[in-house]
């Protein structure tokens, strides 16, 4: 049965990031070949314990891909401290994490990988890395979104086309370029650049002052 517990990296035991990473290079070098025993092998683990963690191979997929989701952190919410500051700090911080994990050469070999499983028969590590992937991404910063709009930092209407905004703002092509080869590679300082540009697209677009001033005309 498929893990349906998403994988935080507080509630793992140093050995089972271990295996985590393990199981993500192997993904990276062998694609959808990736099996228990491989992992078990390269983690130099035994399967017993394998499943005692993960259930299964589809549950150990899973785990995988929210753990590399995962470095994506969590924005924490404080309603009796939150202001523009900290709703701009958070975004930020959100957009940064998403970049550098989105860019790195471990994500694009996991959704080369996905995108060849979708609409296929094979397992389905496409729908895994959706739900797992920008869908938890979606789960992760509502709460954000949500607390801007309530405290009057934001208006929208449609938590799900606001998030949907920022997502296209922060990532853009880049995704789909390192998909399909493009050699480019994001700097630590072009990450934080990128992210406060989307930052500052999105209060923009959806900021108090912005729409107050729309409202005027």
């Amino acid at each position: 049965m498929q893990s349906t517990v998403e994988v935080s990296e507080t509630a793992l035991t140093e050995r089972q990031k271990d295996v985590l990473d393990a199981a993500l290079t192997l993904l990276v070098e062998a694609g959808d070949t990736l099996t228990m025993t491989s992992v078990a092998r390269r983690a130099s683990c035994s399967k017993e314990s394998l499943y005692k963690w993960f259930g299964d191979r589809d549950g150990l997929l899973t785990a995988t891909v929210q753990w590399q989701a995962s470095k994506v952190r969590g924005v924490p919410v404080d309603p009796e401290a939150f202001g523009l500051t900290s709703l701009t700090t958070g975004l930020e911080r959100f957009a940064s994490d998403w970049l550098r994990v989105l860019s790195g050469t471990i994500s694009v070999a996991l959704n080369r990988v996905a995108v060849g499983h979708a609409g296929s028969d094979k397992h389905d590590l496409g729908a895994i890395v959706l739900e797992n992937g920008p869908f938890a991404m979606a789960r992760r910063l509502k709460p954000l979104l949500r607390l801007g709009r309530d405290t009057g930092l934001l208006h929208f209407q449609d938590t799900d086309e606001a998030f949907r905004t920022f997502f296209g703002l922060v990532v853009r092509d880049v995704q789909i370029r390192l998909l399909l080869g493009d050699r480019f590679e994001l700097t630590e300082a072009a990450i934080d650049r990128d992210a406060r540009r989307a930052t500052q697209q999105f209060l923009a677009l959806y900021g108090a002052d912005t729409k107050a001033a729309g409202d005027g005309h």
